[in-house]
């Protein structure tokens, strides 16, 4: 199961200055994103280099939740699986 196979911005495919993000927050969200490979590869411009990124960029944000929450769904666990892990449903 993966998110991303490729090495490149998972918003708009760049190579350049990428950063590895951890989907979901906090400490034991941080945690269970690496666990289960919830993590995305985004440039600076993305990730945190500008009110596009999903560091400021809500809807960015979202998308990437949902986005990792669909995959969990389909290759991991149903969607209770995916609350008891992550605490809620961005579905």
């Amino acid at each position: 199961m993966a998110l991303q196979y490729n090495k490149e911005c998972y918003i708009c495919g760049s190579e350049q200055n990428l950063h590895r993000h951890h989907i979901f927050h906090g400490t034991s969200n941080r945690a269970n994103s690496e666990k289960y490979n919830m993590v995305v590869w985004l440039c600076f411009k993305h990730h945190n280099g500008s009110k596009s990124g999903v560091h400021f960029n809500r809807q960015a944000d979202l998308r990437l939740m949902m986005d990792a929450q669909r995959d969990f769904e389909a290759n991991i666990g149903t969607r209770e699986d995916f609350r008891a892990v992550f605490g809620k449903s961005y579905l």
